[in-house]
């Protein structure tokens, strides 16, 4: 029976060389997957760009070198689509992530992920070191991040749409046109992926992780309204940053390689999203 070991950053501030040596001390293991991030929408992204490059960067950095350094059997690292080119042709196949620089909003903590790949594929080579990149879509599920200030969009969208409607307000503001399209991936089919791929890959090349579909944030905002049951006016804060265009991936390679397909509809999901949130909030 394996034991899993799930860190938090109140004991091991993974951006300090020695708390990241003092944590695979404390819990010696055979897999890592660095699933830590600093992360947030694209306020938090604005509002944060250095900090969200360096803590990002050097959680990563400083994991994979000592794990290498105590020659841990394999690392699973979680990139993000954020990574990817801002101009990149849909779907985003993998192949297409160094074309270019990433959309501006994100772009510091999309770097620093980014990097993260070229610090995998340099130590196989030179060190032997057994590390995998996965490259998710935008999560979502129970237990999300429901912040205001930092969340992501699903989230931010269930939480003010609940809150409009407990308050009778007959209109909730969004940021931006509603225009861009996003893919979501359901977290419960993130962590199998992300099994699937510790258990049966291998290589150097990124895979991307989703579900091949892409949904413009105005259906995403009529679609979580009637999930919340908010019959108020949508209004759209155009003054304010869209992010990239669109993302949808190509998830071929993903099937091919481990066998991973998404299994979660989107509205079973949104449907256990929001229900956790009513229970927890």
């Amino acid at each position: 029976v394996s034991e899993i070991f799930v860190p938090r950053s109140s004991e091991y501030d993974l951006t300090l060389a020695e708390r990241s040596a003092a944590l695979l001390d404390e819990h010696p293991t055979d897999i890592i997957i660095h699933a830590a991030g600093v992360v947030g929408g694209i306020g938090a992204n604005a509002a944060n760009p250095g900090k969200y490059f360096y803590d990002n960067l050097m959680m990563g950095a400083h994991l994979i070198e000592n794990a290498r350094l105590r020659k841990i059997e394999k690392i699973v690292i979680i990139g993000t689509i954020c990574s990817y080119p801002k101009l990149t042709p849909v779907p985003f196949r993998e192949e297409t992530l160094w074309d270019g620089y990433p959309e501006e909003t994100n772009a510091p903590y999309g770097i620093a992920k980014r990097a993260l790949l070229v610090q995998a594929q340099s130590y196989r080579k030179q060190y032997g070191t057994n590390a995998i990149y996965l490259l998710p879509v935008n999560l979502y599920g129970p237990g999300d991040n429901f912040d205001p200030e930092n969340s992501h969009v699903i989230p931010a969208m269930i939480r003010k749409f609940i809150e409009a409607k407990n308050a009778g307000e007959k209109s909730a503001t969004l940021w931006g046109t509603g225009k861009p399209t996003r893919e979501f991936l359901f977290v419960r089919d993130a962590a199998e992926g992300i099994v699937l791929a510790a258990e049966r890959y291998d290589g150097s090349e990124p895979v991307n992780l989703g579900t091949g579909g892409e949904i413009s944030i105005k259906i995403l905002a009529e679609t979580v309204a009637k999930a919340v049951e908010f019959e108020g006016k949508i209004e759209w804060d155009s003054s304010r940053p869209d992010g990239q265009r669109r993302r949808r991936l190509d998830t071929s390679q993903a099937d091919s390689k481990f066998g991973f397909k998404a299994k979660t509809t989107f509205e079973k999901g949104l449907s256990e999203t929001v229900q956790w949130y009513r229970e927890n909030s």
